[in-house]
């Protein structure tokens, strides 16, 4: 039998929901893969893999230096943790669940000799643009060479070369798609979950889920509120960061242009069982990503689930492309309130007959194992 070590140091929200579907899709596949993550990674019965949970767990911290220090801490030793992992237990084949090059001259090294040993490495590169700089420019583009250079396989979610920074002659480059999410249904149904939120039946619902981060353009869709009294928005998520603007920013923004009565705010991490009732009472999910978002998105996934439409904007990615290919709702150049306007007009204004069922015949996690899984083990025989 194949073994792969999946290896996911990240253990809730999008991220992580991408590593468990895709670890059990692989292991459907009659391979052994062994997920290697921290304690709190959440085990479910259906799981097919097997948990490694000895990764650093995050520590307490008061203040940016000391939060900064601790995540540089808790990288170095996830990577140290890794490089043993596969020395002591002879892995063969090692998938990272996320591309990174966060501090990579400080740990690839390691990495780089156990390739000279038989080592095959892959990783999805969820985000394929690196131009979040942390340090110096030079330290930045030397971290993302050596990030790539013990790679063989990189998987992406939209065809594009990608900036090595240096060439990195062994590594390949193969689109996989990006699989749709299983969620609980609700079990209240939109007009219950409406009246419990004081929304009016007849109200228009928007929703923006996940994360509350800068690059959602949430000051944009509040600004757009104005333009369209029939419509709520929910916003239900946690701050992802103290770098970004906190939810009591976009608070005060709906309350200096009038809209604070038209939206909700969930600022709060959103189970598992919760999730549908979002959706289930949603007649229209935003996705309106500023233009350097480029990559896939987990939120659409879940959008597509439960068969809700999308007002959408991106860079030039995977979000594009599956929203216009299959329909999927209304995707506007970003970074503009009067795009989003012309697209909301569009939005009301059409018959949309999103291909739900297309997209994910043709963008199962399925598919996506078993590119992976030829591309990681070649010709070796997985199989009985």
């Amino acid at each position: 039998m194949a073994n792969l070590l999946y290896y996911s140091p990240v253990t809730h929200g999008g991220l992580a929901d991408y590593a468990r579907a895709q670890a059990n899709a692989l292991a459907a596949r009659g391979m052994q893969v062994d997920l290697l993550t921290e304690p709190s990674f959440p085990s479910k019965d259906e799981d097919k893999f097997n948990r490694l949970p000895i990764l650093e767990s995050p520590k307490p911290t008061v203040g940016r230096l000391h939060s900064r220090f601790s995540t540089v801490v808790k990288i170095l030793r996830n990577q140290n943790t890794l490089a043993k992992t596969i020395h002591s237990e002879k892995y063969r084949h090692v998938l990272l669940g996320s591309y990174t090059e966060y501090l990579a001259p400080l740990w690839a090294g390691r990495l780089k000799n156990l390739v000279k040993k038989g080592v095959v490495f892959g990783a999805i590169v969820h985000d394929p643009v690196r131009d979040y700089v942390v340090g110096p420019w030079w330290w930045h583009r030397h971290s993302i060479s050596l990030g790539y250079s013990f790679l063989r396989e990189a998987f992406v979610h939209e065809p594009i070369i990608l900036d090595t920074v240096r060439p990195q002659a062994r590594l390949r480059t193969t689109q996989i798609p990006h699989g749709s999410y299983a969620f609980h249904p609700s079990a209240k149904g939109s007009h219950f979950i409406r009246a419990e939120w004081g929304v009016p039946e007849t109200a228009k619902v928007w929703l923006s889920f996940g994360h509350v981060r800068d690059g959602k353009n949430l000051d944009l869709v509040i600004r757009l509120l104005r333009d369209f009294p029939e419509a709520y928005l929910i916003v239900a998520g946690k701050e992802q960061s103290s770098g970004q603007k906190p939810v009591g920013f976009y608070k005060k923004l709906s309350e200096e242009f009038g809209v604070a009565n038209r939206c909700l705010w969930f600022n709060r991490f959103i189970e598992e069982k919760e999730i549908g009732d979002f959706f289930v009472a949603a007649d229209l999910v935003l996705l309106t990503y500023s233009r350097n978002f480029r990559s896939a998105s987990g939120v659409l996934n879940a959008a597509v689930h439960f068969r809700k439409p999308c007002l959408a904007s991106s860079g030039q990615g995977n979000l594009r492309s599956v929203v216009e290919r299959y329909r999927l709702g209304i995707w506007v150049e970003p970074d503009s309130v009067e795009k989003l306007i012309a697209g909301y007009k569009v939005f009301v204004g059409t018959q949309i007959v999103p291909c739900w069922e297309a997209y994910i015949l043709e963008n199962s996690w399925e598919k996506n194992a078993e590119i992976v899984s030829e591309k990681m083990f070649d010709s070796e025989i997985l199989f009985d």
